[in-house]
């Protein structure tokens, strides 16, 4: 007994003492998996039986997962034709800056009473400009019409203060913007009760047939223009509407008149102030019918005339007598059409050749014969820069001409006198009045005012030195200055400027053919301005619209659909 429990004693609860086993079998196998010694058999790693380290363990293998590519890329495909076919209406979700900034602005100016204006401030304007971004916009449409609203109510209020001219115009707004209604029709008739008992409709009624007696139809005080006032107070008026009616006669008599004289201007003015006057005048159909016969007739003319003309001017016949020069046949495609701006551009190449022959003549010597011609190419185009650009060489020969007779210098020494030697004055003011000129000439004031304007400051400059190149080369590209600025103000909608920079260009370069394509962008662009004014209901502003558009390219189709719309209040 050596007091050690026996270790198979398994009825004991007691800490079982650790054992070594049978240290004496240790090197026989055992078949069973367990050394006979009770513990478990375990491998050695042969790394480890080798070199002593054991090996890393393995990193666990990737599972295979292959079907996560193509399933993603059918999501991609999926997500993409989603996005493309709903890209319209997602756009529609994206809030709109601009649109917030006009709407923003067009509620703060309604709040500060601002509701109608041509200066782009107004309520109704920034509404508008709102509604063109996106027409179906409700704050928009509800913010147009709270300005109607305020307009009947500031026609109300002028109503009551006998401002009949501001209620007349709040109340025409207000028609505008809601089309109608009982307020508008209550403050019609209020107006016109308070505008027949304001004015003296008897003394108006005698003053119109005084006009139309003198032949006075036209203006302020014409028989038209009162007539239509004693009708604006009293609608009913038969007298004022008979007497209209005459108005309307004479006009139509008028235009007969002219159009059998062949002249075409004066018809075509008389048919549309008859037109503006009394849109539904019965006769004015066949009278624009008749106009339009009248233009096919002329048109036909017109080209062969300015063809003529054309090819005159290829063959040499400038000017002279006969009826066979670029002139004559120029001048006759004007009696046909005073506003044609292809004869107008005749001309204008008539004047240009004739300044070619005045230089030729001036290289030459021959001071007189190109005086000459440059006083007929004056009559053509008395502001063209190259014309200018002539008439100080000119002016610079005679000079050298004078100098060398008085001097008596040898004919040798002749070329000693192209060039004067200027006093230091000269020089001073020369340099001045051509920094002055290129001042001028970015600003834009080209040909106007007089005196302080690009082209009469470059004259001014080449009277002290007409050969000085600084001031010729200006005087020489100020065309090109005018057609640059005639873009930019077109492009940013100053169509006022860029008519002006049209107008210049025609002055200093009659004879561009480009210009006729200037004419029609201009043209179009008062259209475009003209459609926006009427649908915005500004009538007299269209009306002036058309009007600038008309001189430009009368005979354009959709300038006379526009007329149409104008004359029928549409």
């Amino acid at each position: 007994m050596n007091g050690r429990k026996d270790q198979h004693d398994h009825g004991s609860q007691g800490r079982t003492e650790p054992t070594l086993g049978d240290l004496d079998h240790l090197d026989q196998p055992a078949p069973s998996g367990k050394g006979d010694d009770g513990l478990p058999r375990f491998t050695l790693d042969p790394d480890l039986r080798r070199t002593g380290h054991a090996r890393p363990p393995a990193a666990p293998r990737p599972r295979r997962r292959g079907w996560l590519i193509p399933l993603a890329l059918l999501v991609v495909i999926g997500v993409g034709t989603t996005l493309w076919m709903e890209q319209d209406r997602l756009r529609g979700l994206v809030p709109s800056t601009e649109l917030d900034g006009v709407l923003g602005r067009a509620e703060t100016a309604l709040q500060e009473g601002r509701l109608d204006g041509n200066d782009g401030t107004s309520a109704r304007e920034l509404f508008e400009a709102a509604r063109a971004l996106q027409p179906d916009n409700d704050r928009a449409r509800d913010g147009l019409r709270k300005v109607g609203l305020a307009e009947i109510a500031r026609a109300d209020a002028a109503l009551q203060a006998h401002k009949l001219d501001d209620a007349d115009q709040a109340l025409a707004t207000a028609r505008e913007l809601l089309g109608g209604g009982s307020d508008v029709d209550r403050l019609t008739q209020a107006l016109a009760a308070a505008r027949n008992g304001s004015v003296q409709t008897d003394q108006l009624i005698e003053n119109a047939q005084a006009a139309l007696d003198a032949g006075k139809l036209d203006g302020d005080d014409g028989a038209g223009a009162l007539y239509r006032k004693v009708l604006s107070a009293d609608p009913n008026n038969a007298v004022a509407q008979h007497g209209l009616d005459k108005v309307g006669d004479a006009l139509a008599a008028q235009a007969h008149k002219a159009l059998d004289a062949g002249d075409h201007a004066t018809a075509s003015a008389l048919i549309d102030r008859l037109g503006t006057l009394l849109p539904n005048y019965g006769e004015l159909p066949a009278l624009r019918a008749a106009l339009v016969q009248v233009d096919q007739q002329n048109n036909g003319q017109l080209a062969d005339a300015i063809k003529q003309g054309q090819d005159a001017l290829r063959a040499g016949r400038i000017t002279g007598d006969g009826d066979d020069t670029a002139l004559a046949h120029f001048k006759a495609a004007l009696a046909i059409d005073p506003d044609n701006a292809d004869a107008k551009a005749g001309l204008g190449q008539v004047a240009q050749a004739l300044i070619v022959q005045a230089d030729a003549a001036l290289d030459s010597g021959d001071s007189e014969h190109a005086r000459k011609l440059l006083d007929q190419a004056a009559e053509l185009a008395p502001r063209s820069a190259d014309l200018a650009a002539a008439r100080a060489r000119l002016g610079d020969a005679r000079k050298t001409a004078a100098a060398q007779a008085a001097s008596d210098i040898s004919a040798n020494d002749s070329a000693a006198m192209q060039h004067p030697v200027l006093s230091p004055q000269q020089s001073a003011e020369l340099a001045r009045t051509i920094q002055r000129a290129d001042t001028a000439a970015r600003q834009g004031k080209i040909m106007l005012p007089p005196g302080e304007s690009a082209y009469d400051l470059y004259r001014q400059a080449l009277a002290i030195d007409g050969n000085n190149d600084a001031a010729r080369h200006g005087l020489e590209t100020l065309p090109n200055l005018a057609i640059g600025q005639f873009n930019q103000a077109l492009a940013s909608g100053n169509l006022s400027v860029a008519s002006e920079r049209l107008s210049d260009l025609s002055d200093l370069s009659p004879g561009d053919a480009g210009q006729g394509q200037l004419r029609l962008r201009l043209a179009g662009a008062w259209m475009d301005q003209a459609e926006q004014q009427l649908q915005g209901g500004d009538r007299a502003g269209a009306a002036q619209s058309l009007d600038s558009a008309r001189k430009l390219a009368p005979g354009n189709p959709r300038l006379a659909s526009l007329m149409a719309r104008l004359q029928s209040g549409g």
